[in-house]
């Protein structure tokens, strides 16, 4: 498929998936007449990168990263080395940090949001279900 029909069907522009092949996370085959060709798996790619991104990830981890996963499910393949499990370890606990302080946000907002509105919010109503 061509760029244009990729980046249709993922969301992202062609400046970005040039940028995805400049970095080596995505590949393409040239037509003759010098078009790029990407396959069906570079919808899966592109939404796996897009998702690592997401996640906070650099282009240079995840192209260490993208070896190490299958494009049609993300799920691991077998081929991460103790380094790259050490990085992704790292990262994990990063993003569990910043999920924590969000949730903590989101409880002050939480509990602005009923005093400031004179009883509890909805919101709250469901976090202090949960809790029980």
């Amino acid at each position: 498929m061509r760029i244009g029909e990729l980046a249709s069907r993922t969301g992202v522009s062609e400046r970005s998936l040039r940028y995805y092949e400049e970095q080596r996370l995505l590949a393409s085959s040239r037509t003759p007449g010098g078009h790029r060709d990407f396959s069906e798996r570079a919808v899966d790619r592109v939404i796996r990168i897009q998702e690592l991104y997401a996640a906070g990830l650099h282009s240079s981890a995840i192209a260490r990263i993208l070896p190490c996963m299958r494009d049609d499910d993300g799920g691991p393949a077998a081929n991460a080395t103790p380094a790259l499990v050490a990085e992704l370890t790292t990262e994990r606990d990063r993003i569990d940090r910043t999920v924590n302080d969000l949730l903590r946000s989101r409880d002050v907002l939480d509990q602005v949001i009923s005093t400031a509105a004179g009883g509890s919010t909805p919101g709250t109503q469901d976090q202090e279900r949960s809790r029980r």
